[in-house]
């Protein structure tokens, strides 16, 4: 099973398409069952996830892989390896775990500043220490795994690749990620839900992208699949990927993905080579 279970609905109201809100304790429990019944094995989280890690622990996840990331470096932290291990350690108590499976940099180009290499070798005694399995980065595009591939060795890279951004296939990282050894786990197979929502709801400050949204209706008439089907089997056939987050807001939508996900993709929409950040990176969102 490749899908792993994205839990940022955890703790926090989250993505474009979201209606519903946070998701309730009771519920969140509810999805973590049937994720464990259908065979997922990981999940993914974050300190910046609100409640997230605490909502997790106080369900109980000790039989999954756990993977969580760390906030960006305060400034005028002094003691760069104290602050990590209080980190880690708070995250495992929140957690209600013994150890990690995966530790990532959510803003992995604090490496190439001043204490990068000091806050890597923190990450990497807990390796040593067993505390965290795997260590790694989170990356925005492949133009980060450029600065820093060459100066680090990571185990784990989590990436954003969806049916429309396929950046990190064209570039040749998904190649060279799998030729290192690097375990890769992706996000935003859905671009934060935007490529669920239906043509007629599909907020207008996307507009500007009109011949990329007929491709896209064009094709998924032409083939029969629903977006979900689409966006999924895609991110799922592909060799080198080997976990796909999703995150969901109720059990129903969790059955809905993981019938969704299987089967073969008979096609590719015939997209030109996308770059447009403001398309296909969400963090720009809020200036369109």
């Amino acid at each position: 099973m490749k899908l792993a279970l994205g839990t940022v609905q955890f703790g926090l109201d989250y993505g474009v398409a979201n209606n519903s809100g946070r998701v309730s304790l009771e519920e969140a429990s509810s999805i973590l069952e049937r994720a464990r019944q259908v065979g997922i094995t990981t999940l993914d989280t974050a300190i910046a996830y609100g409640d997230s890690e605490s909502v997790l622990g106080s369900i109980g996840v000790k039989p999954w892989a756990v993977v969580t990331k760390l906030p960006a470096v305060p400034k005028g932290c002094n003691n760069i390896n104290v602050w990590v291990r209080e980190q880690v350690a708070s995250s495992i108590a929140r957690l209600n775990v013994e150890r990690l499976y995966g530790l990532l940099l959510h803003r992995p180009t604090e490496l190439l500043e001043n204490n990068g290499f000091s806050l890597f070798a923190a990450m990497q005694d807990l390796k040593s220490e067993g505390l965290v399995d795997k260590i790694g980065v989170s990356v925005y595009g492949p133009n980060e795994l450029g600065l820093l591939f060459d100066k680090f060795n990571f185990d784990l890279v989590q990436a954003p690749l969806n049916i429309l951004d396929r950046t990190l296939v064209v570039t040749g990282w998904a190649d060279r990620l799998k030729q290192a050894g690097v375990e890769v786990h992706t996000r935003s197979a859905f671009l934060q839900g935007l490529l669920l929502i239906p043509p007629h709801e599909r907020p207008i400050k996307f507009n500007g992208w009109a011949e990329v949204w007929d491709e896209w209706d064009r094709w998924l008439a032409e083939t029969g699949l629903s977006p979900l089907q689409a966006c999924l089997k895609y991110v799922t056939s592909l060799d080198f990927v080997d976990r796909v987050l999703v995150g969901v807001d109720s059990v129903e939508q969790l059955n809905q993905i993981v019938d969704a996900a299987t089967g073969k993709l008979p096609s590719l929409p015939l997209f030109k080579y996308l770059r447009d950040e403001r398309l296909i990176n969400p963090a720009t969102w809020g200036d369109l």
